[in-house]
């Protein structure tokens, strides 16, 4: 092979490697951020139940003195009843005494109900703190690795840096220049290889003249469709 299309080859899979780095660091955090959204999620989860705890704990406190009132109101009304005079002012007695008596019910009921809901809202509280223990323990763990492993990315980006600035010392200024400017739209498939006869940047078939060429890999051939270098890789049977 042309020692500059050696060399071209080389720069276009370091070039690649570099371009994947960012991607694969990104997907490390993306794992990290994951877990971590689940543990947010808990956690909102336990906030809205002791907010709501905390409410239907008020209700009960309000309708436990509205009791207490009650019970007071009607300790009077049976005072009162010693002072009745009239008919009228017994059955009216007896009106006020008997709305009481519904409502001091009524509001039993209603600490019995709100009582039950307090006490299924701190069983689902517990479970989403247990679960929001195990939730941060995973986070924990998985930011160990996370971090060990875009350490070791970033490890093996330096070395992949290393080689390509010691490629480009001994490489010619005009054959980079060439490449730099393929490179500018092509992105990283400036050099790609031909397979089955056919250019892997467009996936174009070539013409036996630049098949030919390619494999004698004697001079630098481009695309003749997308003006991408080639080279001619060794295939698998």
């Amino acid at each position: 092979m042309n020692k500059y299309l050696e060399e071209l080859v080389k720069l276009s899979k370091f070039d690649a490697k570099i371009s994947a780095f960012d991607p694969r660091i990104e997907s490390e955090n993306e794992k990290l951020a994951a877990y971590v959204n689940v543990a947010e999620e808990v956690k909102g989860n336990i906030n809205t139940l002791e907010t709501e705890i905390e409410d239907i704990t008020s209700k009960i406190s309000k309708n436990n003195m509205h009791l207490a009132e009650l019970k007071t109101k009607l300790e009077d009304i049976s005072k009162k009843h010693s002072a009745v005079k009239t008919e009228k002012e017994l059955k009216a007695l007896q009106l006020e005494e008997e709305i009481s008596k519904e409502q001091i019910t009524f509001a039993n009921e209603e600490i019995i109900r709100f009582d039950a809901i307090v006490t299924t809202k701190e069983e689902q509280l517990k479970e989403f703190q247990v679960r929001l223990t195990e939730e941060e323990t995973n986070v924990k763990e998985l930011k160990i690795l996370v971090d060990t492993n875009i350490e070791n990315i970033s490890v093996e980006r330096n070395e992949v840096y290393e080689d390509r600035s010691k490629l480009l010392e001994k490489f010619d200024n005009k054959i980079l220049t060439f490449y730099q400017k393929i490179k500018r739209w092509a992105v990283d498939t400036a050099v790609v290889p031909v397979k089955k006869q056919a250019c892997y940047g467009c996936f174009m078939k070539i013409n036996d003249k630049v098949y030919n060429e390619v494999i004698k890999s004697d001079e630098i051939v481009n695309c003749p469709h997308c003006g991408r270098i080639l080279y001619k890789e060794v295939e698998e049977a």
